[in-house]
């Protein structure tokens, strides 16, 4: 069950849980010797479905026929990847949600979003079934487990919509059994993950409710890249995004099998029907491939909707209403992969 890393501030342990050295997955080690761009790229959490693309795009070659050598440096719980990026120990990485992207431009770091792979925040609140709970407005009063970084992005949100208050939220610990003891209870998630699990391990239909469709605005599973990688070598960055959006394509609609392989073997933990229904998830609700996506080709983001996305976030009291968001990201990058 993963949980996004949201502040840059997370601290030197970060750097410690996730240094180069565990890389998870890579091409050829002779690869750089070939006259390939070295790339090393930091998932947000350990090797899951909703990173299919990036290992689809690595296992098939796409990565390598644009000339690059991609390794994939596998996330974890303590695993900051935006402190990663900014300290130079990748070179791209991923973003979990358009708050850590507003907090790079916050803290003026040298780290720019230049694609997003999700064209909305899959993050869902999960309510037992028979409980009377059809919207999120039905969760008013109700207890609900949350993450601290939940408490930080998404809950502000809620509250300043729904009238929710602070005495609503319990510690979530990741582990299902407390929202499994109370049919009261609401969990957080993530629409392709916790639903499935949930209704594995208790065998109930929860009620699930995808944040997004309530007007939750936001980006998801974005590539971030250092400022220095996007001035020196912008072909990189360029190849990097449209090998990616290959990938992605490749694993929602074809052959999903190698993608899959390095996922399981770098986390022994998965399975293949977590994998399954994630896929079945990421294209039942276009996750990837809707929206702005259907015209900019997949990975694509606006300025319309990071505007929008801005505009949630001051309007919760998240960040100062002139602060120059849109140095956290660039669209130069964006078109249809080749």
């Amino acid at each position: 069950m993963r949980r996004r890393e949201v502040l840059l501030t997370a601290g030197a342990a970060a750097l410690a849980a996730c240094s180069p050295g565990k890389k998870a997955a890579s091409t050829s080690g002779s690869a750089s010797a070939a006259g390939l761009t070295p790339i090393r790229f930091a998932t947000d959490w350990r090797a899951q479905a909703e990173h299919g693309g990036f290992y689809e795009a690595l296992a098939t070659g796409e990565y390598k026929k644009r000339g690059l050598d991609v390794t994939i440096v596998q996330g974890g719980p303590a695993v900051n990847v935006p402190q990663l990026l900014a300290a130079g120990a990748v070179e791209m990485g991923m973003g979990s949600n358009s708050f850590i992207v507003f907090n790079l431009a916050q803290e003026q770091a040298p780290v720019k979003a230049v694609a997003a792979f999700m064209q909305k925040d899959p993050q869902v609140l999960i309510a037992h079934p028979g409980q009377g709970v059809s919207t999120l407005a039905d969760l008013k009063g109700r207890p609900i487990l949350l993450s601290d970084a939940a408490v930080t992005t998404f809950w502000p949100w809620l509250k300043a919509k729904y009238g929710f208050t602070d005495a609503q939220v319990r510690k979530y610990t990741h582990n299902n059994a407390t929202f499994l003891a109370d049919p009261r209870a609401v969990q957080e998630g993530y629409l392709t993950s916790e639903p499935y699990t949930l209704q594995n391990e208790g065998h109930i239909k929860p009620t699930v409710l995808l944040l997004a469709d309530a007007g939750y605005p936001g980006y998801a599973a974005m590539a971030l890249a250092t400022d220095a990688l996007i001035a020196a070598k912008p072909q990189a960055v360029k190849a990097f995004v449209e090998a990616s959006a290959a990938g992605w394509q490749t694993y929602l609609y074809g052959d999903a099998k190698p993608a899959d392989a390095l996922i399981l073997k770098d986390n022994p933990d998965m399975s293949q029907d977590v994998l399954d229904q994630a896929r079945a998830r990421m294209r039942e609700a276009g996750l990837i491939d809707g929206d702005q996506a259907k015209i900019d080709g997949i990975g694509a983001m606006n300025d319309m909707g990071w505007a929008d996305a801005f505009s949630v976030a001051v309007e919760a009291g998240l960040y100062p209403k002139d602060m120059d968001y849109k140095r956290g990201y660039t669209l130069q990058f964006i078109g249809p992969a080749k």
